[in-house]
Formats: structure tokens, C-alpha cells, sequence
């Protein structure tokens, strides 16, 4: 090295550094998410230092009162004009607030709330030595069938981990639909993935088939991740950002600044048609739509099934949310590669769904190919490319969530010597033996097949009306069809339930706390009100319709 060169590396060095600017946080825009996860903080401080028969009663008042906390600030924030007018950019760019944003926000937080009620059920099983149990292992990290979980049973241990595990999962939930760059938008998946893979491990009863749920969930979900983090690789070299105003520029050609450094690769379409593929793919593993929804059936089977009603709605509504920002604001330029492409994916969603549904002997099974169709429905509204597009979809999400926990819920109620009596040949007669759980349950399902009257025929009208403007006619003919096979298996369940003699040996029905019939109360309401009167919310939805760019 010459001593010029040297020179020189001093006198760079002696010049003055650049003072990096602090961050600068709305704390008061992001108070929904900051909430959440404080609360979840809380909840592993109470792990460590609460008194372990307090734990749970503790941890399901500070979960309700921080879900209730983070909706009230979802509201005043909706309230003051952040849906609309002052909708904008939060967190040095990082984060949206705008109407979807809060819209899909208050809904995961309600799901959010009846989750947590399902989670805190106690009266369902029998009394185990002197001590009511829940749907969790009493310790989940016992071998399934050893000493050390028989002696945790024993002494009446609880898995109470699962209350602050519900909130970081809810956490990054409330980020995900929100996220304006694609490092956010891969942050807030790991967040609420992670607790989702542990929630599904610990069931009470059929615990390896529990972990085999969990197991299959992560194994899935990291591919299914890292092709998500690859394509956004591939979308910041073709963009030089990860900023989705960024990227939509450059897609569209208005970009002022170029990258030196990416200069070469700036624009180049073969990495943003393989990136913004990837993304697409590791989002539609999400919401579960074929052929990226092989977890489905074996995760809703496998996993506790207050866990499984959470997770079908609230991970639905972040997953569209995310969906549509992406698709709505970075690629809406690339409208006339990826609309073909979703197209068939809609297509082959609500057909597969529908019909494997039919094959079904398990309801937990029936009910994830039931969601399965169910994406199909949602993406037949993302496809619109209109602002109805967005409004329908933003009311199909809202209406869903309700009927599905509620409908899970109900499940949850059904139990023979086993634990839950999942096995369709179980229901048969249960509306002779419960007339009131069975009828509950047929209005979830005649809303799942979208029966006048409910919340579900209000929804699918809302979207195929709007695919059908947006020229989308062929999709709306399929599902319409799909509809009615899928009305087929809904109502063989009714059938089965009201007109088939009950079994001697079959299931009871249990008798459930008030927090899981407050679950399915608001559920059946929510789906009638949805149902008889759906303007106001269709107007709402209508109005949140709007993504800032």
C-alpha cells in the first residue's frame, strides 16, 4: 500500500461523520400494534413472576382488556379521520394507516377477543383430580404418554403461555395488512407465524397428533417463508427499495432517483415477475388457497380446536389484507401479467375446495376445505381491480371471522370419552339430543353456503357482483357452481343433524362458561345482523375502501 493511499484513508477518516437522524414513531397512529404486544410482554412477565393458580385468571384479564384497549384505539383513530382524510404513511415509512388498514385491524382484534374466550374455556372437560382443565397441555413440554405429564396432570398445571403466545400472534397480525415495505410485511409474517406453530403443539387430548400439526405447519411455513424473503430480494434488486411506493414507480416508470449501486439490474422484468411471484405464493400459502393449501386440513384437524377457529379467521383477514395492499399499490401496473394467473388460482381454489369437502368424514377437516373454497370466494373480489373490489372483500373477511370461530366453537362442545367428538357419524341426531347447539350451528353453516338472509349471501353477492364489473364474468359462473356443491355438504350436516335416529352410545353435548357462549352468541348475531341489514357495514366498508399510496 503507498503512503498516499494511506493519506488518504486518514484524511477520509478525520472528515466529520454524518449525524444520523433519530427515528421519528407516531406512537398515537401505531397504538393498536404497540398495545398488543406490550400486553404480550406483560403476559411473559406474569409467566415468571405470578403465582402459577393465578396465572390464568390473570392472563385472560389483561389479554381482554388489552384486545378491548387496542379496538378502542382502532375506533378514535377511524373516528378522527385516519380511514379518510388524514390517512397516511406512520414509522418512517414502514407502516400504513388508512382505511383497510383499520378496518381489517378492528376485525382481527374482535376476532382476536372471541379467540381469547374460546382459549380461557374450562367447563368441558370433566374435572381432572380436583382441578377444571382446558384445551391445552397441562405440560407442553412433557412427551406425550410420560411420567412427567402424567405428574403435571396430576397437579392440575395449566399451559397459561398460551394467553401472551395469542397476542404476539395478534401483534403481528395487526402489522402484516398494514406493512408498507416489504421488510415490514416479512417481520410481521415471522411474528405471527411463530406463535402460531407452537399454539397448534400443545392439545390436551391427541397430543402427537397435535405436534405432527405443529410440525407440518412449520416445515410448510418456512418454505413457504423463504420464498417470500427470496422474492423480496429479487423485487430490491429489480426496484433498488423495498418500498412499496418505491417499486410501484419503477414498475410504472415514473422513478426520479436511480440506485448507482443497482443501477445494472434497475428494471429489469425477469426479477420482478419471479419476485413479485414469490411474494404472491408465500401470501396465498397463507390464506390456504390451492395449490398452496396441502396444511389445511391436516393443521385445522391436528391443532386445539380453539386455536384452529382463531387462526382460520384472523390469519384469513391479515393474509387478504396484506394481499390486497400488495397487489392494489405495488403491482397494480403488472395488473394484465398476475390477473390471469389469480384467475385460475381462484378457480381451481373454490372447485378444489368444494369438492374435496364432500369426501370428508371429519368436521374439522370438512370446515378447513370448507375455507379452503372460501379463499377461492375472496379472491374472486381481490381480482376486481376495483375500489367495490376492495369494500367486498373487506366485508366478506369481516363476516367470515364471525361465523368461523363461532362455528369451531361449537365444535368444541361436542365431546364423548375422547375429547372432542370430531367424526361426522357422531352428529348424527344431535338435534334431537341439543335442538338449540344444533340449531346454531346450521346457521353457521347455511351462512357458509351463503343462504339468503345470512351473512355469507351478503358477502359472496358484495364480491362476485364486483368481479363481475371488474370483467370477470367466467369467475363469478364458477362460483357460483362451487356454491351450490359446497351447499351440498353443508346441508348433508343439517340433514345428518335434524333427520337421522341419534346413536345410543353417541357424544353429549357439554355445557359451556359463559365466555364460550358469548362466542357463539356474538357469532350468531353478528351473522343475522350481516345478513338482514347489511348496508351500514357494506357503506363502512366502502368508505375504509381506499389504500394510501
Amino acid at each position: 500500500m503507498s503512503a498516499t493511499a494511506v493519506h488518504s484513508l486518514w484524511t477520509t477518516a478525520a472528515e466529520p461523520i454524518q449525524k444520523i437522524d433519530a427515528p421519528h414513531i407516531e406512537y398515537g397512529q401505531l397504538s393498536p400494534t404497540l398495545i398488543v404486544i406490550g400486553a404480550a410482554v406483560i403476559g411473559i412477565l406474569v409467566e415468571a413472576f405470578v403465582p402459577r393458580r393465578s396465572r390464568y385468571y390473570v392472563q385472560v384479564f389483561v389479554s381482554v382488556v388489552a384486545l378491548a384497549a387496542a379496538f378502542a384505539a382502532v375506533v378514535a383513530l377511524a373516528a378522527s379521520g385516519y380511514g379518510t382524510t388524514k390517512a397516511g404513511i406512520a414509522a418512517m415509512g414502514a407502516v400504513a394507516v388508512d382505511g383497510p388498514a383499520l378496518f381489517l385491524q378492528g376485525v382481527i382484534l374482535l376476532a382476536g377477543v372471541l379467540g381469547v374466550f374460546t382459549f380461557a374455556e374450562r367447563r368441558l372437560d370433566p374435572v381432572a383430580h380436583g382441578n377444571r382443565v382446558d384445551s391445552f397441555a397441562a405440560q407442553a413440554a412433557s412427551v406425550p404418554g410420560s411420567d412427567s405429564e402424567k405428574a403435571a396432570v396430576k397437579a392440575g398445571f395449566t399451559t397459561t403461555e398460551v394467553f401472551p403466545l395469542l397476542l404476539f400472534a395478534i401483534g403481528g397480525m395487526l402489522v402484516f395488512p398494514a406493512a408498507n415495505d416489504l421488510l415490514t410485511l416479512f417481520i410481521a409474517l415471522e411474528v405471527f407465524s411463530l406463535p402460531l406453530y407452537l399454539l397448534c403443539a400443545v392439545a390436551r387430548r391427541k397430543r402427537i397428533m397435535s405436534q405432527e400439526a405443529a410440525v407440518k405447519y412449520f416445515l410448510l411455513g418456512a418454505f413457504a417463508s423463504a420464498f417470500t424473503l427470496f422474492g423480496i430480494a429479487l423485487l430490491y434488486g429489480y426496484a433498488g427499495s423495498v418500498s412499496y411506493a418505491t417499486i410501484a414507480q419503477v414498475v410504472d416508470g415514473t422513478v426520479e432517483t436511480v440506485n448507482p449501486a443497482l443501477a445494472d439490474t434497475m428494471g429489469n422484468d425477469a426479477l420482478l415477475l419471479i419476485g413479485a411471484a414469490m411474494v404472491v405464493m408465500g401470501l396465498l400459502f397463507k390464506v390456504g388457497a390451492v395449490p398452496f393449501h396441502m396444511w389445511t386440513p391436516d393443521v385445522y384437524q391436528g391443532a386445539p380446536t380453539p386455536v384452529t377457529g382463531f387462526m382460520a379467521a384472523a390469519t384469513k383477514v391479515a393474509a387478504f389484507g396484506a394481499l390486497l395492499r400488495l397487489l392494489y399499490v405495488v403491482l397494480p401496473g403488472l395488473r394484465w401479467d398476475w390477473r390471469p394467473v389469480m384467475m385460475g388460482v381462484a378457480v381451481v381454489t373454490m372447485l378444489g375446495g368444494a369438492i374435496v369437502a364432500i369426501t370428508q368424514t371429519d368436521i374439522k377437516r370438512l370446515l378447513a376445505y370448507s375455507s379452503i373454497a372460501h379463499a377461492g370466494f375472496i379472491l374472486a373480489g381481490v381480482i376486481a381491480m376495483t375500489p367495490d373490489g376492495v369494500s367486498s372483500v373487506l366485508f366478506y373477511l369481516g363476516a367470515y371471522s364471525f361465523v368461523t370461530i363461532g362455528a369451531f366453537a361449537v365444535v368444541t362442545l361436542v365431546r364423548d370419552a375422547g375429547g372432542e367428538a370430531t367424526h361426522l357419524s357422531k352428529w348424527a341426531g344431535l338435534g334431537r339430543r341439543s335442538p338449540l347447539v344444533a340449531a346454531v350451528f346450521a346457521v353457521y353453516l347455511l351462512a357458509f353456503a351463503g343462504i339468503p338472509l345470512t351473512s355469507g349471501f351478503a358477502g359472496k353477492f358484495a364480491v362476485f357482483k364486483a368481479a363481475a364489473e371488474g370483467g370477470a364474468g367466467a369467475l363469478v359462473v364458477v362460483g357460483v357452481i362451487s356454491s351450490a356443491i359446497a351447499a351440498f355438504f353443508y346441508i348433508r350436516v343439517i340433514v345428518l343433524m335434524f333427520f337421522s335416529e341419534p346413536r345410543p352410545e353417541g357424544p353429549t353435548v357439554a355445557v359451556p362458561s359463559p365466555l364460550t357462549m358469548t362466542a357463539i352468541a356474538v357469532g350468531v348475531a353478528v351473522t343475522l345482523v350481516l345478513g338482514v341489514a347489511p348496508q351500514y357495514f357494506l357503506d363502512l366498508a366502502g368508505q375504509a375502501g381506499v389504500f394510501v399510496r
